[in-house]
């Protein structure tokens, strides 16, 4: 596939306390995992910033003006929102470049200027609800691309597929009542955010997660990914199809300590290349979203964008 790497430098200067593990160094690790000569294809572009109008396409007008005017002048300040979420000076602006990564990933695919991109970005998203920054997220970015596609009319129906090893509640708090999306996610439970039950369906039916304990095979996540979530996913036939790739669900994550490897990542990515192309012509954005082991972070992403460009 004709695929683009979007990042931006404004998502390596987003600065974190020393003790939170969403740190500068997992980007640096990923884009440097890029540079070899698999990758000589990649469509190297620079994020945008997103607007407020596409932030609030999600999100909270009154929340996210408060979280603005709370954003730290100084470098070296923090204001903490969570126990695990802090804004420093350039937070917002890295979380804007993160949301704008994906519309212009977005607005290629549906331009025909590439089939796919991978966003390589920070802060993750996946975590903020449309009232609440929490879970190192400020801006739901994948939930923000699915749905300009489907508000500015470039899609019907867009799907939010979500493997980070913790649940996605931001994008499927964003999706609940809008029949024309469809969020999907595997995870493990319990953990971190404690949501994600099989029984959360959405009010049209167009949620679904699938949750899987510890000690579960790579295989059995396999089995289960293609039962719960790419059934399912395949019926609603999206035109665009949007991946929240968190890579913490790797066995050496000492965060999510899942059971897969880099080599489960190209598998599912693989799937989701299938579909996409039987619905949608191809058309994929895929996000960034967590894995903490730095090691396995770099060879899981580089998997997966290597599967993106031998589809």
């Amino acid at each position: 596939m004709k695929t683009a790497l979007i990042t931006h430098a404004d998502c390596l200067a987003h600065q974190v306390p020393d003790d939170n593990p969403e740190k500068p160094e997992r980007l640096r690790r990923v884009l440097a995992a890029m540079e070899g000569p698999d990758f000589a294809d990649l469509i190297r572009l620079e994020a945008p910033l997103a607007d407020d109008r596409d932030i609030l396409r999600v999100h909270d007008r009154q929340m996210w003006a408060d979280m603005t005017g709370k954003e730290p002048a100084t470098p070296g300040e923090f204001h903490e929102i969570t126990y695990d979420t802090f804004l420093h000076a350039g937070a917002l602006t890295a979380a804007r470049r993160a949301a704008g990564a994906g519309l212009r990933g977005a607005k290629g695919v549906f331009d025909g200027e590439f089939e796919a991109a991978f966003c390589a970005v920070r802060p993750p998203g996946h975590h903020a609800e449309p009232r609440q920054m929490m879970g190192f997220c400020f801006a739901g970015s994948a939930a923000i691309t699915a749905m300009w596609a489907v508000e500015e009319g470039h899609a019907r129906r867009a799907a939010v597929i979500d493997f980070d090893v913790h649940h996605g509640n931001g994008t499927q708090a964003a999706f609940w009542n809008r029949p024309e999306l469809f969020f999907g996610s595997i995870h493990k439970a319990p953990l971190y955010p404690n949501t994600g039950h099989p029984h959360e369906r959405g009010e049209h039916d167009n949620i679904r997660n699938a949750p899987f304990g510890a000690g579960i095979s790579a295989q059995a996540w396999r089995d289960l990914a293609e039962e719960s979530l790419l059934g399912p996913l395949d019926a609603f036939a999206p035109d665009l199809l949007v991946i929240s790739a968190g890579f913490d669900a790797h066995r050496d994550d000492p965060l999510g300590a899942g059971p897969v490897t880099e080599e489960d990542f190209a598998w599912i990515t693989g799937r989701l290349v299938d579909i996409a192309r039987r619905h949608g012509q191809g058309r994929l954005v895929s996000l960034m979203e967590g894995g903490y082991d730095l090691d396995a972070l770099a060879r899981s992403a580089a998997a997966h964008v290597r599967a993106l460009l031998d589809a």
